[in-house]
């Protein structure tokens, strides 16, 4: 069965949180799309424009099989406060579809939709105190609490997108993935 996966990109995105998760992704063999939100070319925090594949519009949330929501404070504010966003990423969260937020994002969007309600979730450190107060701060680099997968920064995007790779592809094939690309623990480095 072919998989699919979108990752929402807002002006002000964090590059690394962006754009690893749309190459581990597409590296697992899962179609994966880039939608923009305001516009066809999105520019990121560091200033790092990325021509995305669709408008969030034409998104139907519970047609994927996963949702991404990059962080970067400027670029989770304006997916925070899209309308459009918000209803692709509801679709698919009530459709049972897998949902993830990293860095920002799950403050200002899943916990601002009320998406993260009786949840445990992580985010970037120091925001947790900004969580609704249903939501259960979990300190991990990335946290899966059914449907919603959550993670903390730019630092663990490769973590991140590995964890989205094996929810779809399994742990085996995302275990193979991580060797192929070199991926080593903090232990494993020289």
């Amino acid at each position: 069965m072919s998989r699919k996966a979108a990752v929402l990109f807002a002006e002000g995105f964090e590059e690394i949180e962006a754009v690893t998760p749309v190459d581990i992704l597409r590296r697992a063999g899962i179609e994966t799309l880039m939608a923009g939100v305001a516009g066809m070319e999105v520019v990121g925090v560091h200033g790092i424009p990325i021509r995305v594949d669709v408008p969030v519009e034409k998104l139907k949330g519970a047609e994927f099989d996963l949702l991404v929501l990059p962080g970067g404070g400027p670029g989770s504010k304006r997916l925070g406060s899209s309308g459009e966003a918000r209803r692709a990423t509801e679709e698919a969260f009530r459709s049972g579809r897998l949902v993830a937020a990293i860095c920002a994002a799950p403050v200002y969007t899943l916990s601002a939709w009320g998406l993260l309600s009786g949840r445990r979730a992580t985010c970037y450190p120091g925001m947790e105190n900004q969580f609704a107060d249903d939501v259960l701060f979990s300190p991990e680099n990335v946290v899966r609490d059914g449907n919603i997968i959550t993670s903390r920064g730019a630092g663990v995007a490769l973590d991140f997108s590995l964890a989205l790779a094996a929810a779809l592809a399994g742990e085996a094939a995302a275990d193979k993935l991580a060797a192929t690309v070199m991926f080593c623990t903090k232990n494993e480095r020289p």
